[in-house]
């Protein structure tokens, strides 16, 4: 990683549950999630202070699930578990890498995880553990952008740091659109109002409410993550005011 200082002490890291499977259809990619896992260990040592929050769509989609007939709540529930699955299988990989790792769920699940409690997160953090936020907010209807959006505001965090498949924002689909123009920084009524795909609206809009800052950046170009922390030109920033 680059000599730079990072520009945050405390960042919470939004990972989608599709980021995790690769070039697989389903689950998770060991290959993915051990590379995933290096690069936070790199973030970790240049000082900041690392949560998580990882979605479950690689297992399971509430929504998704709601849509074929399922009762909404009951497959919001399944789909928190899934981000409860995903979460201890970030919490394996960062300890194989040596960094100290604490799974904290909305739900009460004390077998396998500690119960969320803003203090003590921030004592985890505070203490170099990457903490990592599953179960979403413990509510059905909200989405884990909406779980990293809280959670980012609670732990007090200098950044929330959106991880996806293309290298910031664009005015349309860079897959499908060789012509879409990427910005490099955004204001979240500008978000709100092109309704660009970066966050679900309840999330953006906690974040505009709280002043929380926004970056997202390509998670699978190998070594995004620990330059986006040091370089303010990776992927494209949200914020309040103009852009």
């Amino acid at each position: 990683m680059s000599e730079s200082k990072p520009m945050y002490k405390r960042a919470l890291l939004k990972l989608s549950g599709e980021a995790l499977m690769g070039e697989q259809d389903y689950g998770i990619d060991p290959v993915i999630i051990s590379r995933v896992a290096s690069e936070i260990k790199q973030v970790v040592a240049s000082g900041v202070e690392i949560g998580i929050v990882i979605g479950g769509g690689n297992i399971f989609r509430g929504a998704g699930l709601a849509q074929s007939g399922m009762d909404r709540v009951t497959a919001d529930h399944m789909g928190m578990l899934a981000t409860v699955m995903n979460s201890l299988a970030m919490q394996d990989a960062l300890s194989k890498t040596g960094v100290k790792a604490v799974v904290m769920s909305a739900l009460q699940m004390n077998q396998v995880c500690e119960q969320y409690v803003q203090k003590k997160a921030i004592e985890h953090l505070e203490n170099g553990t990457v903490t990592i936020f599953a179960a979403g907010t413990g509510n059905p209807y909200f989405t884990t952008d909406s779980a990293g959006s809280l959670r980012a505001i609670e732990i007090e965090a200098d950044v929330l740091m959106k991880a996806t498949k293309v290298d910031g924002v664009y005015d349309a689909d860079p897959v499908t659109n060789p012509d879409a123009k990427k910005f490099t920084s955004l204001t979240y009524d500008e978000v709100l109002s092109r309704k660009l795909q970066v966050m679900d609206a309840t999330a953006v809009i906690l974040c505009q409410e709280h002043k929380m800052p926004l970056r997202i950046f390509n998670l699978n170009t190998a070594g995004e993550m620990p330059r986006a922390v040091v370089d303010a030109n990776i992927g494209t920033s949200v914020v309040l005011g103009d852009s």
